[in-house]
């Protein structure tokens, strides 16, 4: 569920956090969200030392499950030969 929030904010920090959101094409609410979720990420998760992504990073995931092991020196060496063989 979606709620408003409002927040006071000095007037050139908005108009810079506005031009960033347009540049990334997201909406500043988006940015916002997620900054206010890698913060409660963080805190939550304060004792694990695992490394944490970000939730924008997750979305952007391509859905592909690579192997632990993969080489990707040697995959992108094999892709290679065969695109210029």
């Amino acid at each position: 569920m979606q709620t408003k929030l409002t927040l006071k904010i000095e007037e050139d920090v908005i108009q810079q956090a506005k031009t960033y959101a347009a540049r990334q094409n997201r909406s500043l609410s988006a940015l916002v969200e997620n900054y206010l979720k890698s913060l409660t990420v963080k805190e939550s998760d304060a004792q694990s030392e695992e490394i944490k992504i970000s939730p924008f990073v997750q979305q952007m995931t391509a859905g592909i499950d690579l192997p632990a092991d993969l080489d990707t020196k040697d995959a992108y060496t094999r892709f290679i030969r065969e695109k210029y063989q």
